[in-house]
């Protein structure tokens, strides 16, 4: 039977300014609210139920002007090209073309980073992608194995790949974590507590006082990892999508 409800999940609306909004429902969610996807370019209006989502839309159309700002705000992604400098463990990375130079590697220096690859536009950003991944993979690796030998974990399953917007998540059930490469381009304690954050879903599933007492155990206070995130993750998952597809 159709639904008589006049919004749905999923649904996009055009708002004032030529942006859009997807409307989304959480059933977790204990009130409606806005939040702004900067990978999409779009608002997104989550609602408790779909029988809140027309309340979830009136409320961001009278908040218009809050949300044209944001958008208009967000990160503009670096090109992977040569010239380009990347954020990259804690220091940067400069992207040098060098002809006749297979896969790109990383040249390591005093005064920051050198990234060299052959090829040219599309194959030259698909190859310091694939390097920036194998480099995510092999410290994410070592630092999920530190923390389940802490924690008096077997070993587990893990997986690098380029989430929407989440740099992890855990299944403890398959006993597997997967891993957002782009915290690579983060300092070294970040991507420690990234580790440290999804092994900890091994032991508790929620994020209760319990989980977050196993975290601070690992890697003591969470907060300044999860600010940097906060603050500079937008930025992270706009670097490179003008010319790396999914």
């Amino acid at each position: 039977m159709k639904s008589s409800l006049p919004y749905r999940t999923g649904q996009r609306l055009p708002l004032e300014g030529g942006h859009a909004l997807r409307l989304s429902v959480n059933p977790r969610a204990r009130r409606i609210s806005i939040r702004i996807d900067t990978r999409a370019g779009e608002a997104v209006a989550v609602a408790p139920s779909e029988r809140r989502l027309g309340d979830a839309v009136a409320f961001a159309r009278s908040r218009n002007g809050w949300i044209s700002e944001r958008l208009a705000a967000r990160p503009c992604g670096t090109t992977l090209e040569p010239g380009a400098v990347l954020p990259f463990r804690g220091s940067t990375a400069r992207l040098e073309a060098v002809p006749g130079t297979g896969s790109a590697r990383l040249i390591e220096a005093t005064d920051g980073h050198r990234i060299v690859s052959g090829g040219e536009g599309e194959a030259f950003a698909r190859r310091v992608t694939h390097l920036l991944r194998r480099t995510a993979r092999e410290a994410l690796e070592a630092r999920t194995a530190v923390h389940l030998q802490a924690l008096g974990q077997g070993p587990v399953t893990v997986a690098i790949n380029d989430p929407a917007s989440r740099w992890g998540s855990c299944t403890p059930r398959s006993r597997s974590i997967r891993y957002s490469w782009r915290v690579i381009m983060a300092p070294p304690a970040v991507l420690d507590y990234l580790a440290a954050h999804e092994v900890a879903h091994l032991i508790h599933a929620d994020h209760s006082p319990a989980y977050w007492s196993v975290v601070r155990g690992l890697v003591g206070d969470p907060t300044p990892f999860r600010a940097w995130l906060r603050d500079h993750g937008a930025g992270l998952h706009a670097i490179g999508r003008q010319t790396v597809g999914r």
